[in-house]
C-alpha cells in the first residue's frame, strides 16, 4: 500500500517534518518513490525500516511515539497462521536476539519506572499532607527532648527524697542522694537493653509494609 507523506505522518503519530527527516537521514531509503511532493511510501516497507531504523537517541523524543504507532499498525495487520513448530523448538528458551516490537525497551522500562515512583512519592506527600503520619527523624527528636526533660524532673524528685529522708531519718544527705541516683542509673541502663532489644525484634504491620513498596 503506497500513502503520500502526510498519511504516513498520520500512520505513525509523527509530523510531516520528522518523516522528512527520516527521508534526509537514509532511514526510510528504498521505502519510497519520486520526490518531493509526488514522493509516495510504501507503508510495508516503511514500517519495517523505522523498527530497525531508529537509534536510542531518536527514540529517547519522538521516536518513542513512533514505535508506539508501530506496534498499532502491526497489531492492525493481517494475521499470519501460525506455522507449526516442533516441540524442541518451541520448548527452547528465549535467546538474546532482536526484541519484538511488543516488548518494552529499556527506556520504555526506565520511564514507566519513573512514573511509578512519582505516583508514590505523590501519595507520600498527600497522605503527610493529610496528617495520616509524620516525619520519623522531626518525631525522634521531639521524643528525645520530652524524655531528657522527664528524666532531669525525676532525678530532681531523687534529690529532694534524698533530703527528707536524710532529715527524717538523721542520715547523710550526700550518701543517701548518691544512693537513690546509683539505683536509678543502673535501672535506666537495664531498661535501654531491653527496650533495643524489644525494637530490633519489632514486626511491621500490614500498613508499614505496604508504605515501604
Amino acid at each position: 500500500m503506497q500513502v503520500n507523506a502526510a498519511r504516513l505522518a498520520d500512520a505513525l503519530g509523527v509530523s510531516r517534518a520528522r518523516i522528512s527527516q527520516y527521508v534526509a537521514s537514509g532511514v526510510l531509503s528504498g521505502c519510497f518513490t519520486g520526490e518531493g511532493r509526488q514522493r509516495l511510501f510504501d507503508i510495508d516497507r516503511a514500517t519495517a525500516a523505522l523498527k530497525g531504523g531508529l537509534d536510542r537517541g531518536q527514540m529517547m523524543g519522538n521516536g518513542a511515539a513512533t514505535k508506539k504507532a508501530l506496534r498499532e499498525i502491526d497489531d492492525a495487520g493481517p494475521k499470519a497462521s501460525p506455522r507449526p513448530v516442533p516441540k524442541a523448538v518451541a520448548a527452547a528458551p528465549r535467546g538474546d536476539g532482536a526484541l519484538s516490537p511488543a516488548d518494552p525497551d529499556r527506556y520504555e522500562l526506565a520511564r514507566t519506572q519513573s512514573a511509578e515512583e512519582d505516583a508514590r512519592r505523590k501519595r507520600r506527600d498527600n497522605e503527610r499532607d493529610e496528617g495520616r503520619w509524620v516525619i520519623a527523624a522531626e518525631v525522634e527528636q521531639a521524643t528525645a527532648r520530652l524524655v531528657s526533660q522527664e528524666i532531669g524532673k525525676f532525678e530532681t524528685v531523687l534529690r529532694d527524697g534524698a533530703r527528707s529522708v536524710a532529715d527524717k531519718m538523721g542520715v547523710d544527705y550526700r550518701e543517701t542522694r548518691q544512693i537513690l541516683m546509683q539505683v536509678w542509673r543502673e535501672y535506666r541502663s537495664r531498661r535501654a537493653n531491653e527496650l533495643m532489644i524489644d525494637a530490633q525484634s519489632t514486626v511491621l504491620t500490614e500498613a508499614e509494609r505496604e508504605a515501604e513498596r
